[in-house]
């Protein structure tokens, strides 16, 4: 299995920006960019998941969404990646044990729009997911202050990093996260879906 992983260089920043993707659209190309500019990345990694469990209803098949992330995003520095699917993960927090194991000498950041921040404690372990990589969280459309004010937001202040220190966040031992706020791209999966665009 180790061999169809993504290679990563010991030492190296890695962004995680797992999801859906269903279907994958530009604002997570936007995201992706800023990330990988804001806070000093080696690399972003898509983690196209196999299901969402927080979503009633299933995605498409992960084939054509990971068909779908590919064509969108032609980036020396992106991975476009099933590893949730590979490991037989469904939680992030048991994803990051297992990337953990697999990269001991890799230095992973969880990424994550405002939107995932105002509803972070509804995930799975959801403590447990920052106090074991870093978080940074990009600023989208209307979900700044429930973001800010968030139960994650509240609980973990003390470990915030400001946004002028972004670029340290890679590095930084968690607990620690850090928001910025970028140009905003105002889309959604679930609005192309509504538009009926994805099929």
């Amino acid at each position: 299995m180790r061999h169809a992983l993504p290679h990563a260089g010991p030492g190296q920043a890695i962004g995680l920006l797992g999801g859906s993707f269903d279907p994958p659209h530009a604002g997570h190309v936007h995201i992706t960019r800023e990330a990988l500019k804001r806070f000093g990345l080696d690399r972003v990694w898509w983690l196209v998941s196999p299901g969402n469990p927080l979503k009633a209803n299933g995605p498409a098949p992960i084939e054509r969404r990971l068909a779908a992330a590919r064509s969108l995003v032609s980036h020396p520095r992106v991975t476009v990646t099933d590893i949730e699917a590979r490991i037989g993960t469904r939680y992030t927090a048991h994803t990051l044990t297992v990337l953990r194991e697999l990269y001991p000498r890799v230095d992973f950041v969880w990424l994550m729009g405002a939107d995932n921040l105002a509803q972070f404690h509804r995930w799975e372990d959801w403590d447990r997911i920052i106090e074991t990589v870093p978080v940074g969280v990009l600023a989208r459309p209307g979900e700044r202050l429930p973001a800010r004010t968030s139960k994650a937001a509240e609980r973990y202040a003390r470990w915030r990093l400001p946004a002028r220190a972004s670029q340290r966040l890679a590095h930084a031992e968690p607990p620690a996260w850090c928001f910025v706020n970028v140009p905003m791209v105002d889309i959604s999966s679930s609005e192309i879906r509504a538009r009926g665009d994805w099929g």
